[in-house]
């Protein structure tokens, strides 16, 4: 496909996944209070323990502007089975029937694992929002800036998320027969040295074993796609070895 198509076709791919978000971001309109309730349900913890915590909105529309990103925040969470299947087609086009089975469960499992990765990080918020705000002095008053502090929330989800696309990511690279399982299996050390690096990084604990607990499952998820990166490669050396077989 000549490179003007190809241009033409990620700009379409993306004008779809935009409009995916953008549906999915009505729907995170209708649900703001509630997401913003549980969002804000960590700071109930402050006041259990005798301390005192409010959100400062600093300008007249900082409101709006909150609503708007949260309702994107939870628009990428919605419609992630849409704006993943439409970046997998983009990357694989032209498929066959069989192929297209595949795609499926590639969009499928991209979908599970981002809202997991996510899920993951909305367990470990509410620790550390715990454990930053214990060092606050008993004569002093947690003011926070709400932009602030839900940016932090939504930044560490969606890292996590995306962290957790990876298995995916290296899965799809094998079946187009651009890395081998062995490659990957290779780079091992350099892959639980980046999942660590990105814990130390995204994690909102100050904590080694916090740091741990996150960087495992994503490990985890590495050795799982070069299994089946494994697989897949000995399938397609036996059916080589079945079609020169037979063309002998």
């Amino acid at each position: 496909m000549p490179l003007g198509d190809h241009l033409r076709e990620l700009r379409r791919r993306i004008m779809w996944a935009a409009l995916g978000i953008i549906v999915g971001a009505v729907a995170g309109w209708l649900l703001y209070d509630p997401l913003l309730g549980a969002m804000t349900a960590p700071l109930n913890v402050i006041t259990e323990r005798g301390g005192e915590a409010a959100l400062n909105f600093g300008t007249v529309g900082s409101a709006f502007d909150l609503k708007i990103q949260v309702s994107i925040f939870l628009g990428l969470f919605i419609a992630s089975p849409w704006w993943i299947g439409q970046l997998w087609m983009f990357v694989t086009p032209g498929l066959t029937r069989m192929e297209r089975v595949y795609s499926l469960s590639f969009i499928l499992s991209g979908a599970v694992l981002f809202v997991a990765g996510g899920a993951m990080a909305w367990w470990i918020l509410p620790h550390a929002v715990e454990m930053l705000t214990s060092f606050t002095p008993s004569m002093a008053l947690n003011l926070m800036d709400a932009r602030t502090y839900f940016s932090f929330f939504m930044r560490v989800i969606l890292a996590f998320g995306c962290a957790f696309l990876l298995p995916v990511i290296m899965v799809g690279l094998n079946f187009l027969g651009i890395v081998s399982g062995r490659t990957y299996l290779k780079a091992w050390r350099w892959a639980v040295l980046g999942a660590f690096v990105f814990a130390a990084f995204a994690n909102p604990l100050p904590d080694a074993w916090s740091m741990i607990a996150m960087a495992a499952p994503i490990c985890t998820l590495y050795f799982g796609a070069v299994g089946i990166s494994f697989l897949r490669d000995r399938r397609v050396a036996k059916r080589r070895a079945a079609d020169a077989a037979t063309d002998l």
